[in-house]
């Protein structure tokens, strides 16, 4: 696993053990590629952080700030090193559960990423639409900002109130779903 691009491109980073699928480089760059400069100056939160890839890549391509929130103590270790590793700036660690931590959090952030754990199986946690049902994040995302979502090709995409599903793209065995904040009606 490595950063792709920016500043601390083609660096390998460390992987915890706790996380069982980090973001493939290609998904990366992929999302990367969609989101093009919105990513410069931006603020970023990257919730189930695991390693960091995906704040890494952003802080990498010229993101002001970002935040990382995962629950587990090894990743926490982990995105600490990987961002001295890349000697990257502007990044925040906090070991949390996201949705005790997204109720307690006050800031506004232009792109928000959630690669949670994939519910594989009926009646599997469905983390991902938790969190877009969850009332303490649309109020997270800034006037013009993106939620990106991934979750598994074979699922459909969940819907969540105050979200608007912009973009759905497959690629192998993930899904990356770009949501808007939707206009008020």
């Amino acid at each position: 696993m490595r950063i792709i691009a920016g500043t601390a491109g083609r660096l390998a980073i460390k992987v915890p053990k706790a996380v069982a699928r980090p973001t493939t480089d290609f998904v990366r760059q992929a999302i990367f590629s969609i989101l093009g400069p919105t990513v410069e100056d931006s603020s970023v939160l990257d919730l189930f952080a695991g390693s960091g890839a995906i704040g890494l890549e952003a802080l990498s391509r010229g993101a002001a700030s970002c935040v990382f929130v995962d629950e587990h103590r090894q990743a926490e270790t982990v995105i600490r090193e990987n961002l001295t590793k890349a000697k990257l700036t502007g990044g925040r660690v906090i070991r949390a559960d996201v949705h005790a931590w997204l109720a307690k959090d006050m800031a506004t952030y232009d792109l928000i990423f959630a690669d949670p754990p994939y519910a594989k199986f009926p009646g599997e946690r469905d983390h991902l639409k938790e969190l877009l049902a969850n009332p303490a994040l649309p109020p997270r995302l800034a006037p013009g900002g993106w939620f990106i979502g991934e979750c598994s090709s074979s699922s459909r995409s969940p819907e969540g109130p105050g979200w608007a599903l912009q973009d759905r793209r497959e690629y192998g065995g993930s899904a990356i779903l770009l949501y808007a904040a939707a206009p008020a009606s």
